[in-house]
């Protein structure tokens, strides 16, 4: 009797480990998937923000050659 009251308490905690390991692993497997969902938004900013320092870059190199070329014409102006 006393065996077989031991094997169903062992059959039971095995169970129960069993259970507590099936939650683990979605546990992790949702973890996993929130992570890499962050990664991925993170990649996104970050490429958002390399394109406006870019344009912004772009923006300001044209500025420089705009008055480069217009400082030019004034020394042409200037010497005729």
């Amino acid at each position: 009797m006393r065996k077989i009251i031991l094997a169903a308490a062992a059959a039971g905690a095995a169970l129960t480990l069993s259970a507590c390991s099936e939650g683990a692993d979605e546990a992790v497997d949702s973890s996993m998937a929130d992570a890499e969902a962050n990664a991925d938004a993170g990649m996104e900013m970050v490429d958002s923000a390399a394109d406006a320092g870019m344009e912004m870059v772009d923006s300001a190199a044209d500025s420089a050659m705009e008055m480069v070329d217009s400082a030019a014409e004034a020394v042409d102006s200037a010497a005729e």
